[in-house]
């Protein structure tokens, strides 16, 4: 089974109906802190559920309850990272490329964490991939401990509760709620555009340093 998002197991609406509330849960943690869990719908995933959420489909929780259980899925996901990027850190910077693995990915939150400091903990929530690895570069490099409980509990929350709320009233609209797989395909695209405008940038910051006399 494919869709306009890909195969079946990254349409969020397939995924909520098959697994429901757990499945959502543990998506969101695997996404927020294990590298095998970065190529998953974080995004779209959240907007469908508080969607279905006002839609009365497959999930009948409140509001309420959805974003506190997901927040909570979120932060303990980051936890989990910062953990083991703490306990595995330098181990993962050594290690080669696999299929899951790409040392590109872990530079891209190193990059993105040595920019922005702490506040890369939250900013990082809100773009795919990266909030996967930043979380493990904190834990590797071994940032303040309880700095970093701080910034992951407002990150998680703000993260969680933002999009589902948002997918709740948007949800409401019947022009969203008729045209939905295109909306989702739309929230992917522009997920990922502060990645290619980041890849952009550094391909330009190589000419450039290569362009430069010796």
């Amino acid at each position: 089974m494919t869709s306009a998002l890909g195969p079946s197991f990254l349409d969020p609406q397939w995924l909520i109906s098959t697994f429901g509330l757990i499945g959502i849960l543990a998506i969101v943690f695997a996404e927020s802190g294990l590298l095998i869990g970065f190529f998953l719908p974080g995004d779209s995933l959240l907007f469908t559920a508080g969607l279905l959420v006002a839609d009365g489909r497959y999930l009948h929780v409140p509001l309420w309850l959805m974003c506190a259980l997901v927040s909570v899925a979120a932060v303990a996901g980051d936890q989990f990272g910062y953990w083991f990027g703490h306990r595995f850190g330098p181990g993962l910077f050594r290690r080669p490329d696999s299929r899951l693995f790409k040392q590109e990915n872990l530079a891209r939150g190193g990059a993105f964490f040595a920019k922005y400091g702490a506040r890369s903990i939250v900013l990082a929530r809100f773009v795919p991939i990266v909030r996967t690895f930043t979380p493990i570069v904190a834990g590797a490099s071994r940032m303040h401990y309880r700095t970093f409980l701080a910034y992951n509990v407002v990150g998680g929350a703000l993260w969680a509760t933002g999009v589902t709320v948002l997918g709740y009233f948007l949800g409401q609209v019947a022009f969203v709620k008729n045209n939905i797989e295109f909306i989702l395909v739309g929230i992917v695209v522009l997920s990922v555009i502060p990645i290619g405008v980041e890849f952009l940038r550094s391909r330009q910051r190589a000419r450039s340093g290569g362009n430069e006399p010796r």
